[in-house]
């Protein structure tokens, strides 16, 4: 098979499902006394297309739908601790920011809404171009979860901005953003690290399970990649050279709830 059929198999679309939210720790903030627990939101990504340099995403506000609660038919937006642009490219193979927290009593969150401003952008060759954002969105990007507040606990949830998935090329410089979002727990999952190199063979790092695909680019100084998040099970990773002198190559790790995986080291060869 051919490097480019080879690539192009692999390229599964993840599907977004509901994310069942877990526990991650007993809570040491006032919430622990107040009768309610804390969630905290973080912002993570995979990665943007070669040669993107920077992927500018304008954060407006973070809600969740939480019941019970009698404001705004169960919608309480959580405080940012920043409101402004974010460059998505800063948090990746592991890297986050915090978003936003909130105390919340207890209850069950059912789903988190993430509206974005009109000054998102990326940068490719060089060149800043405006990221135009579907009409349809303007309310917020919505995705479900399933998270039971239970008093004195503490919440993490990560925001997986699919930065690979959600740039669409309209034509004539013309670049919408459609984000692809994925989102999961410190507490559901594991996780997955690794090293692919050398750096000059421009590899990049596919995690496989089902239907499910990951991407991830290594660390251009140090090869690391990291995925976060990952279900239990076996998953086929498929690390793909840009260059085209290097040759690609697979191997299949098995991922533990709660255990970062150690992936082998990969030396790519001519």
């Amino acid at each position: 098979m051919k490097k480019t059929n080879k690539l192009l198999l692999f390229l599964a679309p993840l599907a977004a499902g509901t994310l069942i939210f877990a526990a991650c720790q007993k809570s040491t903030s006032n919430s622990a006394t107040s009768g309610s627990g804390h969630l905290t939101i973080h912002l993570t990504d995979d990665i943007a297309p070669r040669p993107t340099t920077a992927v500018y995403i304008d954060v407006e506000s973070v809600w969740v739908h939480a019941a019970p609660d009698s404001s705004l038919n169960g919608w309480v937006e959580v405080p940012l601790l920043r409101r402004g642009i974010y460059n998505l490219l800063n948090f990746r193979n592991g890297l986050d920011t915090v978003l936003a927290g909130v105390d919340l009593p207890s209850g069950i969150i059912s789903q988190i809404r993430l509206v974005l401003g009109d000054s998102n952008s990326f940068v490719l060759n060089g060149i800043p171009y405006p990221l135009k954002t579907p009409s349809a969105q303007q309310s917020g990007l919505k995705f479900n979860v399933h998270a039971p507040m239970t008093p004195g606990i503490d919440y993490a949830l990560w925001i997986d901005f699919m930065v690979s998935q959600s740039i669409v090329d309209m034509g004539n410089g013309t670049y919408m953003l459609k984000p692809v979002i994925r989102t999961y727990s410190k507490g559901l999952g594991g996780s997955i690290q690794g090293f692919a190199l050398p750096s000059v063979a421009l590899p990049d790092v596919w995690a496989i399970q089902g239907t499910d695909s990951l991407l991830a680019r290594p660390d251009s100084a140090t090869g690391y990649y990291f995925f976060g998040g990952v279900t239990a099970g076996t998953w086929n990773i498929y690390v793909h050279p840009e260059d085209s002198l290097y040759k690609d190559t697979t191997f299949s790790v098995t991922v533990a709830d709660g255990v970062v995986t150690n992936a082998d080291t990969v030396t790519l060869h001519k």
